[in-house]
């Protein structure tokens, strides 16, 4: 069973990492950088300061303790489960790699999926109230930044998808986490 699982994920991936043109190459390498998404963050910020003044100061408290949970969680896995990249895998050929990137050794489960999708579940539930198409853009960004792994060689699609399942779980426990101790902290409690 698991055996057959492994090398489904395998011809998927095969499958999603064949479809690549050379125009989008850089734009999924440079996709998957986090200096990139700098302006991103910070116009996220920017609306968590216009809802929430100087809770914003909370928000960014959870956001700093969820991330570093999902890196060590994500750390974990990879070095318990110790399943190859891709790009790293010998035994796969006509894996496309982009600029040489191969990433590092272990690709159980993306740590890349699980921050994206724990930072767009954590914002649309703390800020959806307040703006109505907050979810409309982050969750596609998440998808996108997860597929980014996929085209670029360094996850199979069940790393992404281990992935993403741990971040709209841990999301979904900080923001509602944060949703139940803001209370506490609101001024006349609002």
């Amino acid at each position: 069973m698991l055996e057959s699982l492994v090398n489904l994920d395998k011809s998927l991936f095969l499958f999603l990492n064949g479809l690549h043109a050379p125009w989008l190459d850089q734009v999924m390498y440079w996709a998957t950088q986090t200096l990139v998404w700098v302006p991103f963050y910070l116009f996220l910020l920017w609306l968590v300061v216009r809802k929430f003044g100087i809770r914003t100061l909370w928000v960014i408290l959870f956001v700093v303790l969820m991330i570093t949970a999902g890196d060590q969680l994500s750390g974990l896995f990879k070095e318990g489960v110790q399943r190859l990249r891709p790009s790293q895998d010998t035994s796969l050929t006509g894996v496309h790699i982009v600029n040489g990137y191969r990433g590092g050794l272990y690709s159980f489960y993306s740590a890349h999926a699980s921050n994206t999708f724990s930072l767009a579940v954590f914002l649309v539930l703390v800020l959806r109230r307040h703006y109505k198409w907050i979810s409309a853009v982050l969750i596609p960004w998440a998808f996108i930044l997860s597929y980014s792994r996929i085209y670029l060689g360094v996850h199979f699609p069940g790393d992404m998808l281990a992935g993403m399942v741990a971040g709209i779980l841990l999301g979904l426990l900080f923001g509602f986490g944060f949703l139940r101790l803001s209370r506490y902290f609101a001024p006349n409690g609002r």
